[in-house]
């Protein structure tokens, strides 16, 4: 009994401290990030005062403020259509019997698991020949063409947040069971009342996860982003790395962190709503028995 024990207690403290460690590592140079963003220094990493200066300048900086306001009007637009799509399709693949299904599963993972690069190469020449022709077919010229820009980023950040959305969605769809909607519909209820009261209640977390997880890789994409991008849509993540190259701004670090803070305050929100959402479904344990 003492040498089990004595394995269980080694075992836990050697996996807690790998965890320490890896978490240490982790959030050692956003605290670094962090503390830095307060720093009166302009360059370097050394300490010279505390100061708001930093935050202070970023409503001043137009090109910083363009960038942010580009970011964010793409993702608040891709995120929803991206979450549509993907609770679509994952009902469709889970749901639906059809030929050319391991196909389709196949197509639907490969933004996934092939390199960012690869799409946005492929992503750069389909829509080069979407915009030619369409610049052809409305007969427009050099002056009045239609170019890369925001609706061009909008498009493949819809493309790719639709395959990592439907990946979470359909693992929700998985756990549920088929004797819910079977029996709501056999109660007299229809598809959509099913779908509306019945599924989608039930698949609630993943919808949301998905929706987090697409709009965290839209503000947070680059490579894609670089390759379909254009004059005058240059998203946050292209400003931080034109900036980056020349030197450390200490404003970047201080938007950063402002991102940072806001990722951490909808995560705390997400996980507020889904307690909140299995707290008013579950039944309640003090309901009074009646009976005869």
């Amino acid at each position: 009994m003492t040498t089990a024990r004595t394995r269980r207690l080694a075992s836990t403290w050697t996996l807690g401290s790998i965890s320490a460690v890896a978490l240490f590592m982790l959030y050692l140079p956003v605290a670094v990030l962090v503390v830095f963003s307060f720093n009166s220094a302009r360059t370097g990493a050394v300490w010279e005062s505390f100061t708001l200066d930093w935050y202070r300048s970023i409503p001043d900086d137009r090109q910083l403020m363009r960038a942010i306001s580009n970011s964010l009007w793409i993702a608040l637009i891709a995120t929803p259509v991206s979450t549509v799509l993907a609770t679509m399709l994952a009902l469709g693949m889970e749901g639906g019997r059809f030929r050319g299904k391991r196909s389709t599963e196949q197509v639907l993972n490969l933004p996934i698991v092939a390199p960012e690069i690869i799409t946005g190469v492929s992503l750069l020449a389909a829509m080069s020949l979407a915009l030619r022709f369409l610049n052809d077919v409305l007969g427009r010229g050099n002056a009045d063409a239609i170019r890369f820009g925001r609706p061009t980023i909008l498009l493949a950040h819809i493309a790719f947040d639709t395959a990592f959305a439907t990946l979470i969605v359909r693992a929700s769809l998985r756990n549920l069971d088929p004797a819910l909607a079977e029996a709501s519909l056999d109660l007299g209820a229809t598809r959509w009342q099913t779908f509306w009261r019945v599924i989608l209640p039930a698949i609630r977390p993943g919808v949301l996860g998905g929706a987090l997880m697409a709009l965290t890789l839209s503000i947070d994409n680059f490579v894609i982003t670089f390759f379909v991008t254009g004059p005058g849509s240059t998203t946050l993540p292209i400003e931080i790395y034109a900036r980056l190259r020349r030197t450390i701004s200490p404003s970047i670090n201080a938007v950063a962190t402002l991102i940072f803070a806001a990722s951490i305050v909808v995560l705390v929100a997400a996980l507020f709503a889904q307690a909140l959402g299995s707290a008013k479904r579950k039944p309640s344990a003090e309901a009074p028995v009646q009976g005869g």
